[in-house]
This record gives structure tokens, sequence and C-alpha cells, in this order.
């Protein structure tokens, strides 16, 4: 075992003083300290061009990611394994009075023995071996794992039959540009130096799955997020002749009724599930009051895949919709007509039918139909759309569905279904090559040399349950797959682009052996110190030369 603890907790305290809320400055600053830090160790000194720091590409903020390499002597491997963990954090504002201690882990511990706490945090802060403070968990304490394994190989590369890559990412808690960037520069040394990416290690934070789950978890491969969305238009009326028309508003009420939380949506692989999508924004369009019924609506959803595709989802939620769509106007014209029955106005049927269509859908029968005067027309509006830096991806992407839905000759209400954000791919480490058995079997070696020596379980399961790079760096999806999300995303080449291909030219196998804590993203955010400063660089060093060696 190597005795770490106090190394790790140095520099996961350096790390966390700088704060580095993702899109400010910070990122920016601690990529710098962080890239001094490095390149002050001895072997850096000689090796100058093993470490780097390099700006994120088709960013509009001024980050950087940091990598540096250690080349083993003890032999000839090409072998390299990837270390890797992102550096950025989520917001302090919560911290609300304590804000000005929120990186500062011993003036915000010795606070908050004066606020009044729920039990288990109390304990936690009572015992002697948790650590508070914004990033602690998420995940500054993974990141100083791994910086600490890259100073022990620099001091003894004798130690590995192959090479050792450290990635510390920006960017990972917004839009990722962060490793999208790295993958260039991991392309670019696998060349140089003849690398052969054999695995890739995560350090992000793993935390009790229920109440009074005392497991210490390490993930093999990693969810899938979508952010699945509808454009809803209804028939505008005045409100004082509701029935003449159809609020959209309605039909998104019964979209989420029929997607929220609904186990069906749930995806089930190798014995492990996702948890329902849920709504993470719901509107209606109109920009000011009128006593108008709005024209449109607009709601999307979180999706998490284990095995599905977003061709998979877009054809489960055309469904959906499709329900929700007849539900809909069912309780539409049951409604007029007991109006019609109590007011003794004459009931008038509607001519409405459900319908929905991909954007994709959308945008071929537009093109079929009016040519290069629609497709020249929808270029130019995204260029004028992406100047627009209040539009974020999501709301750049309903205002070219809302712009392309102009053209339509058929005004009827529809639902259109589309992607607006970023989609993180699903990973699966099954064992299907030879480097996804070696890294399991070392891994699995690993757990079991490791447990005797700490108390609580430690678990193996397949899917890291929350959004991370590990998503950017092996696809397990299929080109059809890929192509359904890219050619239904509206911001797709403008405001949001990913090169797959970079990252199939990678394709490496991850699993994330991270710190161990509670309230990852609220205030009151800690990590035991004795898993995550001992117990993880020792697994990851283990598995490291299980690997090499």
């Amino acid at each position: 075992m190597l005795s770490c603890r106090n190394d790790v907790l140095a520099i996961t305290k350096q790390l966390v003083n700088i704060e580095s809320v993702v899109n400010t400055n910070g990122e920016a600053i601690i990529a710098k300290s962080l890239y001094n830090m490095i390149t002050s160790l001895p072997y850096f000194l000689k090796n100058p061009s093993f470490a780097t720091i390099e700006q994120t590409i088709n960013d509009n903020q001024e980050r950087y990611n940091v990598l540096a390499l250690v080349k083993g002597t003890k032999g000839t491997s090409s072998r390299t394994v990837i270390l890797m963990g992102h550096v950025d954090t989520v917001g302090i504002d919560d911290f609300n009075h304590l804000k000005n201690m929120a990186c500062d882990p011993e003036t915000l511990m010795e606070a908050l023995k004066k606020e009044q706490l729920p039990a288990s945090a109390k304990e936690h802060l009572e015992s002697g071996d948790w650590l508070f403070g914004r990033g602690v968990l998420d995940m500054k304490s993974g990141v100083a794992s791994h910086l600490y394994l890259l100073n022990y190989y620099s001091e003894h590369p004798e130690e590995l039959n192959g090479n050792l890559v450290f990635l510390a990412e920006c960017d990972e808690e917004d839009s990722s540009h962060g490793i999208l960037s790295a993958l260039k520069t991991l392309k670019r040394w696998k060349k140089e130096h003849g690398f052969t990416y054999t695995a890739a290690i995560n350090a992000d934070f793993v935390a009790p799955r229920y109440e009074g789950d005392h497991n210490r978890y390490i993930y093999k491969g990693t969810v899938g997020k979508l952010l699945p969305s509808f454009f809803i238009t209804g028939a505008e009326t005045h409100v004082g002749s509701a029935f003449e028309g159809l609020d959209p508003n309605f039909i998104a009420a019964e979209l989420t009724k029929q997607i929220n939380y609904n186990p069906d949506l749930c995806n089930e692989a190798y014995g492990e599930t996702t948890v329902p999508p849920v709504s993470l924004k719901q509107i209606d369009l109109k920009p000011s009051y009128t006593v108008q019924t709005a024209l449109s609506a607009y709601v999307y959803y979180n999706f998490f895949i284990h095995s599905w595709s977003p061709k998979d989802v877009l054809e489960k939620l055309k469904e959906q919709a499709t329900v929700a769509f007849h539900n809909a106007l069912t309780a539409f014209e049951d409604r007029y007509k007991r109006y019609s029955a109590l007011s003794g106005e004459p009931y008038v049927q509607h001519p409405w039918r459900p319908r929905v269509l991909t954007y994709e859908e959308m945008d071929q029968l537009l093109i079929q139909e009016n040519g290069t005067k629609y497709v020249s027309h929808m270029k130019n509006i995204k260029e004028d759309l992406v100047k627009i830096a209040e539009l974020d991806t999501r709301m750049f992407a309903v205002r070219v569905v809302e712009e392309a839905w102009k053209w339509m000759k058929d005004k009827s209400p529809a639902i259109i279904l589309f992607y607006s954000s970023l989609y993180s791919p699903r990973i699966e480490l099954t064992g299907k090559t030879a480097d996804e058995l070696d890294l399991i079997r070392a891994l699995d070696e690993a757990v079991e040399e490791i447990q005797p020596v700490y108390a609580y379980p430690i678990v193996t399961r397949n899917f890291f349950p929350y959004i991370s790079d590990m998503s950017f760096v092996a696809l397990s999806d299929d080109e059809a797959g890929i192509n359904a999300e890219s050619n239904n995303n509206p911001g797709w080449g403008t405001k949001l682009f990913v090169d797959y291909q970079d990252i199939r030219d990678i394709n490496v196998p991850v699993i994330n052996i991270g710190p161990y804590g509670s309230d990852a993203h609220k205030r009151l955010e800690r990590m035991e110190m004795t898993y995550s400063l001992e117990i993880v660089p020792n697994l990851t060093n283990l598995v490291i030369q299980k690997l090499l060696n």
C-alpha cells in the first residue's frame, strides 16, 4: 500500500482553495496553477514537452486542459493508461452567508460547527474523517489522487512497463468543451509517442444510492444522457372563445403527465435500471401578456439510457407523444361537449388529429417542398441566432424549430420532437474486446486485494449513474444511433458539434474509481477521507500495475 493520505489531502486542499466555478475565470486560474505544479516537478523539468496546457477549441470561454505524461522504463510496452478528471465545480451561491468560506475547508468546517445541520452531516463533521467544501468531493480529491500517482511514477518510471497520461479537463459541469478538446491532444500524443491506449480511469465522485447504503462503488462504463425536447403548436383563440382554439399548454401538460416519472421509459441493462425521465423546463413561447392563447409551447426532459440509442429514444418518445396528444384531444372534446350542454351553445367538432413529427422528418419535408430557398433561409437564421449570446443550446434549438415551423403548409396543431443539448453517450464495458477483458480482470483483482484493509464493501457496478466526461472516450452506439442524435438537433453544426471520429480514434475502455461522500452540488458537500485519500489512490495504482505489468 502506498502511504499517500497526507500528500493527497494536501493537494486536495490546494485545488479546493482555488475557486474554479464552471464558466468563470476560475477555470483558467486553476488550470494554470495545476500546470505550474506539474512543470515544477523534476521529471517535467527534464522533459518539458511531456506536460502541456491547452486552451479549449470552439469555445467562447477562456479555459484550459492540463495534460502530462510519464514514460515507463521497466520495459518497452506501448500500453498506456489515461488518468482523467475535471477541475471545474458547480457554483457556490448555495452556501449563502458561508459563501466566502466555500473553498476553504478548514474555515468552513469551523463555521459549520455553529450551524444547525442534519444528523448525518453533524456526525461526519465531528468524526475527523470527513472534509467539507465546494469541490472536495466533485471532484478535486479525485484529481489529487491522480496527480499524486503522476508524481509518484515520475519519480519511479522504472516501475512502469508502459505509460501514464494525466488529464485534468475543464467544463465538465456544463458542455464538456474540455474533454472534447483534449481528444485532439490525446490523438496527437498517440501518434507522436506510439501510445496504445489500453484503459482510462476517471475519478469522479461516488455516493450512497439510497438511505443506509454503505457500499463504496466502482463503475464500469457510464450512463448516457439525452435531452429530448418538444415544440408544441396549438390553434390560437381569444380566451373568451376558449373552445374555438387549442391551447398548446394543454397538450404540454398531458405530455408531461405521460412522460414524467414513467417507469416504461426506464432502460434496464445488465440488471441495472436508469431513473425515469423528468421534466427540466416547461414554458409557452408567448413573448408577453395577451388575452390570446399561446401559439406554441416548449418542454424538455432529462433522459438517461443504458442500452438504448438516441434513435431508440426518438421512436419510444414519438409513441408516447402520440398517446399524450390523443389523450389531450379526447379530454378537450369531452370538456367541450360538457360545456356546450351547460351553456346551450352548439358543439362544433374540430378536425384535429394527433400529429407528431421528428425534427428530421419536418426538415426533410420542408426541403422537398421548398428546396434551396428553405435551406438558405434556415442557414441564415442559424447564423443570426448563434450571435445571440444569451441563447443557450436549448433555446437556440427551439428558435430554429419555431422558424422552420413557419414554412409548414399545414399549420394544424402538432408536436415536433428533437434534441436540444449535448448528448453524453452511454458506455458499456462488457468484455467484448481484449482491452475490456484486461481492465475488468485488473479491477476485480485490485478490489479483491484492497477489500481486506477497508471496513466497508467495495462494490462494482456497470453504469456510472451521473453525467461525466467518461462518455467521450469511447462509443457504444452505432452509426444510426449517432446520426439520429445529430440529424434531430437543430443546433448541430452551428451551436453544437461533437467530432465523433475523435472519440472513435481514442475508443478506450473506461472505469470510475472516485472519492466517496455526500451532498455533491450542495452546500454540505463532503468526502470521507479514509476511502478517498487512501483507498482510491491505492486501488487506482493496483489497476495500473495489473494493466501495464
